[in-house]
Formats: structure tokens, C-alpha cells, sequence
């Protein structure tokens, strides 16, 4: 029987509602597939929150609802993740009359020159904008529920969350031996804590960063321990305005959406990078394991462009991603489908050529047809025309 691992690259709360769109899709198309019942999973930034929640048993459909504030126990309040880090302001801003004395001390002294002597109240400077103890409080939430548990060595399967150690540069796995006994909501808060959005999170007396600082998706960890078929989810790609521009005729410029489009892809493009060198790695290191990757497409303006905190973005963000990978899997079905069916899986055309499929609830107001979707509705209607036209055979 082959082990199944489920792995989830970072990518911002945007990313974390992708993954679980892809995920809804995946576990609906591919026979035999339970994505909350896998045995391996790994998680990195963002995608740390997902797979923490998928190894507790909570199964995509149900933390599709979460996201799309349609589960009225627990509706998803960004909100609750972006509130200010007002402890670590205030932190730093006790520092700041011993650190300007001590500047101006040593200006005096003539041992420092007046901009090296003022320096030194950079180190007021808070380490994060946002308070990540949100994060932490919002799973142990979730895992206080009947059958969860916050627990690393309670779970049915193996979980692995990745975080950076600040002061060593290395990449740590908690939830491996010896490092299994933090909470995991702490440890997916370290996880997720990217430097400048949130400060780092000390655990054990060692502070704690974003996993995706040195890899993009640690899938080595999976196939280390043994997975013979690991599906990845990757929501960062660089986006291609000359592809998004072939498609709809619109000029885009992401100069004109200021820092943040910029340094947005800035980081895609070196995530992607990094990733396409790791699974070349693994082809060679792992020849006897399976690595899929689903990614969106780099003209996809819809995650790239998503407003976090609009209840409409979201939900089409969502959906997106649920059509997205669905138009994915069969437009490699030819691929997929023997691979699938080396580790006991099947893929599902007849879900896959079914176009009433959404993740909308009865109700919800429809958001507007994807390209995905639309792709898919076309090759499916193309496929059903080729077989009406093939020949019979010859008697």
C-alpha cells in the first residue's frame, strides 16, 4: 500500500485559501484520495495552517465553508490574523531613551560619528507589523474541538511544520522526534512569522521565522520519511502580464500597483526559482517516490490581485483555485491518470467533466466564470465532440 503525503508551500492567507480550494478539488477527483486522512504532511508559512488543519481530520469541503463564512460556528475573520504587534512596539519603544543616551554618549566620547552614533536606535525599530499570536489563538480554537488535538504525537498521521531558526539560518521540522512536544499552533505561528510582517516567535528560548526563507515547499521531508506519492500545492508563481494580456486584450503593469506588486513579484519569481531546482533534485534523490505539482497559472490575476479582506475576493479566490486545479488534472489526465493508479488511486473523469461542480453553497451569490473553468468546460465539451465524430470501427 502506497504512503500519501500532502505538501503545502507558504504564500500569505491568499495562498492558505487556494490551497484549500485545490485541496476540495483534488480529493474529489482522484479516487481514493482522503485528504484529511493522508500520512504524511508538510507544511510551510501559510501552508503550515492548512496541512496542521488536514492532519486533524478537517476535511476541505469543511474548512471551505470556514474560509467563505459559511460554517456559522466558525466563519474566517482575517481580521483576527493582521491585528497590530502591540506588545512588540511597546517593547521596543522602551528602549528607545537608553538607546538614544547610549548614541549620544558615544558621540561625545568622539568614539562614533553623529550618523553611526544614532544608529543604534534602529534597534527600536519593531521586528513586525502584526501581532502573529493570532494565528496561535485561531487553531488552538479549532483544536480544542471533540476528536482534534494540539498535539504533534496525538495525531492520526505524521505532521511536519517547517520554520527558520533565526540566529542559526536552518531550517527546523517541528513535529519530527525531539521536536514533536510544542504545541502545533505554536509551531505553525513560527512558521507563518514572515520577518517585517510578523516578529519572530521564541520557542525554548530560540526565536523562529518563516519556513520558506530556505525552501520553498521542504518536500524532502515527506519523501525522507518514506512517502512513495507526494502531491504539492504551490499558490506563488510569478505573474506574466505579456500571458494575462494575450488573453484579454488588457495592458497590465504591475509598476503601477506600487512596493507591494513589486516586491510581491519579486518574491514569486525567486520562490519559483528555487522550487524548479528542488524537484530536479528530488527526480534524481527519490526515483522511486511520485512529486506532483499544482500551481496556478502565471497570467492568473485572480490570486495575484485578491483583496485578502473583500468577503467576494475571497470567495472567488476559492472557487478559482477549485476549478483551476480541476481543469489541471484533466488536462494531464493522460499523465496523472497511470501514476494514479501505481499507488491505488484513480482519477475521475465523469467528476471531471461534470461543470455543475462548485464550491458555492445553495445560496451563495455565484461569483464570475474563471478561466479555469472555462478551459475546462471547453475541453470537455471538445472531448465529448471528438467521440460523437470518431469512426466505428470496421466490421
Amino acid at each position: 500500500m502506497s504512503r500519501i503525503g500532502i505538501a503545502l508551500a507558504g504564500g500569505g492567507p491568499l495562498g492558505g485559501i487556494y490551497e484549500v480550494g485545490a485541496c476540495v478539488a483534488l480529493e474529489e477527483a482522484i479516487d481514493g484520495l482522503d485528504a484529511a486522512r493522508a500520512d504524511v504532511y508538510v507544511g510551510v508559512s501559510a501552508g503550515s495552517f492548512v496541512a496542521a488543519l488536514l492532519a486533524n481530520g478537517f476535511e476541505p469541503r469543511r474548512l471551505a465553508r470556514i474560509l467563505l463564512a459559511s460554517d456559522r460556528d466558525l466563519g474566517f475573520d482575517p481580521s483576527r490574523l493582521l491585528r497590530p504587534a502591540l506588545g512588540e512596539y511597546a517593547r521596543r519603544l522602551w528602549t528607545v531613551p537608553r538607546l538614544a543616551a547610549e548614541g549620544v554618549l558615544q558621540y561625545l566620547g568622539r568614539s562614533r560619528g553623529l550618523f553611526e552614533s544614532l544608529q543604534r536606535l534602529s534597534r527600536a525599530i519593531p521586528s513586525g507589523v502584526f501581532d502573529g499570536a493570532g494565528i496561535d489563538a485561531v487553531l488552538r480554537q479549532l483544536f480544542s474541538e471533540a476528536g482534534h488535538t494540539n498535539d504533534f504525537r496525538q495525531l492520526r498521521g505524521k505532521l511536519f511544520v517547517i520554520a527558520t531558526d533565526l540566529d542559526s539560518s536552518q531550517a527546523v521540522v517541528f513535529g519530527a522526534p525531539g521536536r514533536d512536544a510544542v504545541p502545533i499552533s505554536t509551531a505553525v505561528q513560527a512558521s507563518a512569522a514572515l520577518p517585517g510582517l510578523f516578529p519572530p516567535v521564541e520557542i525554548d528560548g530560540r526565536h523562529y521565522v518563516d519556513g520558506a526563507l530556505i525552501k520553498t515547499l521542504h518536500a524532502s521531508v515527506a519523501l525522507r520519511d518514506g512517502v512513495d506519492l507526494l502531491l504539492c500545492i504551490n499558490p506563488l508563481v510569478p505573474f506574466d502580464a505579456t500571458l494575462a494580456e494575450q488573453r484579454d486584450g488588457r495592458r497590465h503593469r504591475l509598476y503601477d500597483g506600487g512596493l507591494p506588486a513589486v516586491l510581491g513579484q519579486t518574491f514569486r519569481a525567486i520562490i519559483r526559482s528555487r522550487m524548479r531546482v528542488g524537484m530536479e533534485r528530488y527526480r534524481h534523490e527519490f526515483k522511486n517516490a511520485d512529486v506532483v505539482v499544482f500551481e496556478p497559472g502565471q497570467d492568473d490575476e485572480v490570486i495575484f490581485l485578491a483583496n485578502l479582506f473583500s468577503y467576494g475576493d475571497r470567495t472567488r479566490l476559492c472557487e478559482h483555485a477549485y476549478q483551476r486545479t480541476r481543469a489541471d488534472l484533466y488536462q494531464r489526465r493522460d499523465e496523472l491518470a497511470p501514476l494514479l493508479q501505481r499507488h491505488g488511486l484513480a482519477l475521475n473523469l465523469d467528476v471531471l467533466r461534470d461543470g455543475r461542480r462548485t464550491l458555492l453553497e445553495p445560496g451563495q451569490v455565484p461569483v464570475p466564470a474563471t478561466m479555469a473553468a472555462s478551459v475546462s468546460a471547453l475541453e470537455r465539451a471538445l472531448d465529448e465532440l471528438q467521440d460523437r465524430v470518431r469512426p466505428a470501427p470496421a466490421a
